[in-house]
């Protein structure tokens, strides 16, 4: 490949040392959550966000006067863009079908979608109120029909922030905490004196947030590793530096690590784009932090080929992918690592961070390779069972299994099979043998 770098960031090392320090930090809250649960919580959250109410957990009276503060406009739009995210969950949700067969004469087998019991949504919201992660999870999770759906969310500028209890609220949320960060996720998935423990945690969140919930994995559930924000701005000559450039720092501003790639055929393009980038950042509110993650994550890379472009997308598998070409759909054909693909100009990842539909909650730091974002049969455990009907398929089902148990050893195994067979086929097997 000829692949070239017009501008690079942060080498893997530093950001190797840099996800070490993280890991160190939420290991040891954690386990002074678990050791010392409500008393651990309430010191974290005075901490990091100055705040330590009596309860964390929010009346229903408080929730409807935070409501009430919200203005009648707002509240359509949040209604609005739930209804999208409802509409594509639930198509998803008709898509996955409980199942029956008769493999075998006598023989049936099946599966059913059931949900998880109990669910711990994080909405991140510490630095920008995070509105639409609660339609993503919380709104979701209620479509797949979760009996006990709790949110958290950190407080912004002290206090709940309404719009986004809000949307938890018309999401679907059980309980709703203001409370933020490893915080938060250790006491969903460890629970306190005074929060019950979930069985699975989703979400999105910054990087403590995304490392509690890898170490807390197994204990509990999670959805993917949904970290830092990343986009990937693919584009070739059919578009303009504006687009690129608006593209790339409308990811960068979430903070001070949110990975922004562009990968074009076009050298020109490419340091248009440089040029746009720096114009933009004197006119954007938001620029010291996405100044910041430009400066240290941000890259440009200048292929020859759309199959180099191609190859070095699915090796970076970013969470969101920009598409702007003359070949959109062989992209779409073709690429088999990321976490959504944006496909044309007309669109955009701020559609789907906010209101088309498709859920924001995406893999990253490369989990795209291995994982789709979330959606509602993320919420859903798929189990399968068996039964048998007639003496005749126990019998027969049974000899194979004997014999095969033996094939390895397992004789005790073979024995449940083999008193099937003399049970239900009148054979006399001799114990410890194998069916024949």
């Amino acid at each position: 490949m000829t692949v070239k770098y017009l501008k690079s960031g942060k080498s893997e090392a530093d950001r190797g040392a840099d996800d070490a320090k993280v890991r160190s930090i939420v290991e040891q809250t954690l386990l002074d959550i678990e050791q010392r649960g409500d008393e651990a919580v309430r010191e974290c959250s005075q901490k990091f966000d100055s705040y330590a109410p009596s309860s964390f957990r929010l009346t229903d009276d408080e929730i409807q006067a935070l409501i009430a503060k919200v203005s009648a406009s707002d509240l359509a739009d949040i209604k609005f863009a739930q209804e999208q995210v409802r509409k594509f969950a639930q198509a998803q949700r008709d898509s996955m079908l409980d199942i029956e067969v008769e493999t075998l004469p006598g023989v049936i087998l099946g599966h059913k979608n059931i949900p998880v019991q109990s669910v711990g949504c994080y909405v991140p919201g510490g630095k920008f109120p995070m509105v639409a992660s609660a339609h993503m999870s919380v709104a979701t999770a209620s479509v797949a029909g979760v009996p006990r759906i709790i949110a958290m969310t950190p407080p912004f500028n002290g206090e709940p922030n309404p719009a986004v209890i809000a949307a938890m609220y018309l999401g679907g949320a059980h309980e709703i905490y203001v409370l933020g960060g490893i915080q938060a996720v250790g006491a969903m998935a460890i629970g306190t004196e005074t929060i019950e423990a979930v069985h699975m945690i989703v979400g999105p969140g910054n990087a403590f947030v995304a490392e509690a919930k890898r170490q807390l994995y197994g204990r509990v559930g999670i959805d993917l590793f949904a970290g830092p924000t990343e986009t990937m701005v693919i584009a070739d000559e059919t578009v303009d530096a504006e687009l690129c450039a608006t593209d790339l720092l409308g990811q960068a501003e979430h903070g001070y690590n949110s990975p922004a790639v562009l990968l074009t055929t076009s050298e020109k393009l490419a340091n248009q784009t440089l040029d746009e980038i720096d114009r933009i950042l004197t006119i954007l509110p938001t620029r010291d932090t996405a100044s910041k993650s430009w400066e240290e994550y941000g890259e440009i890379i200048v292929c020859d080929t759309y199959d180099e472009m191609l190859e070095t997308a699915d090796e970076y598998a970013s969470e969101h992918v920009q598409v702007m070409t003359d070949r959109d759909d062989w992209f779409l054909e073709n690429m088999t690592c990321y976490g959504a693909l944006f496909l044309g100009a007309r669109t955009n990842v701020a559609n789907g961070d906010k209101v088309i539909g498709t859920n924001h909650t995406l893999p990253t730091k490369k989990a795209g390779r291995y994982t789709g974002g979330l959606w509602v049969g993320k919420f859903l455990k798929t189990h399968s069972y068996q039964r048998v009907l007639t003496d005749e398929a126990a019998t027969m089902i049974g000899e194979y299994c004997s014999r095969l148990c033996m094939l390895e050893g397992f004789v005790g195994h073979a024995e449940q099979a083999n008193l099937r067979v003399r049970r239900y086929g009148g054979k006399n097997i001799p114990y410890g043998k194998a069916a024949v």
